[in-house]
């Protein structure tokens, strides 16, 4: 016998990228599950499916979370971003555009993870130096460049929203 045989699907609502979401899913599918295969966003990549690297990270209630730890049940009332409600329609957000400048955006299996960290980040400390862009990354991991480029992007985002000139660093 199956477990799904024997849990039920559960009724869920939550607000995806700024839109009521109702849904039902197993209490204890995990949430990158849910927003690839019944929400249909998959710009949110699994990696390691262990919280190690980062690249399904999203926000929930503002607070970045790997979404392959998170159970269904737990985003009952809750407000998720993802990679796609992180833009505004056609404009890039100021960390996607420095990205795409920079060269900071490589083969996209991470870029998703590395783009919701760097707007978690830059919504948390408009300023942040050196230390706190390494810290805010500690989460997340590239296996195909090395970190400079992205770190450049973010520094280029904040400089081009007027947050992080050189002086304030």
């Amino acid at each position: 016998m199956c477990v799904s045989d024997t849990v039920a699907k559960i009724d869920i609502e939550c607000t995806v990228n700024g839109k009521l979401s109702r849904f039902q899913a197993y209490p204890m599918a995990r949430l990158l599950d849910v927003l690839r295969e019944d929400l249909h966003l998959t710009g949110t990549k699994e990696g390691c499916g262990e919280g190690e690297c980062g690249a399904c990270a999203v926000l929930m209630n503002g607070a970045i979370v790997n979404s392959c730890l998170i159970p269904a049940i737990e985003t009952d009332g809750m407000d998720i971003r993802t990679i796609e409600g992180i833009a505004s329609g056609a404009q890039l957000h100021a960390v996607q555009a420095a990205l795409r400048e920079c060269g900071g955006a490589h083969c996209g299996s991470c870029t998703p993870g590395m783009v919701i960290a760097a707007v978690a980040l830059i919504e948390r400390n408009p300023h942040p130096g050196d230390a706190e862009i390494r810290e805010g990354f500690a989460g997340n991991l590239c296996r195909c460049t090395g970190y400079q480029k992205i770190f450049a992007s973010v520094v280029r985002a904040c400089e081009s929203a007027g947050t992080n000139s050189p002086e304030k660093r």
